[in-house]
């Protein structure tokens, strides 16, 4: 929906999309407080890392798509 805002608004995104950027906001801060989130990330960024040192690759980032 924040993103869906922006685009539609231009710049007076920061006046127009406060409700939709409190509500992002409610939900990163939900995910960064969970602990059993916060491991899965660790995990999976220490699991990345140690293929990385083995082969000295770098693997490509997944890309996401927007739900818009």
């Amino acid at each position: 929906a924040f993103t869906k805002c922006c685009q539609e608004t231009g710049l007076l995104m920061v006046v127009k999309c406060r409700q939709e950027n409190t509500a992002l906001k409610d939900c990163l801060v939900g995910y960064y407080s969970d602990p059993l989130f916060y491991e899965e990330c660790k995990t999976e960024y220490l699991k990345q890392r140690e293929e990385y040192r083995a082969t000295g690759i770098k693997k490509k980032r997944q890309k996401f798509t927007s739900n818009v």
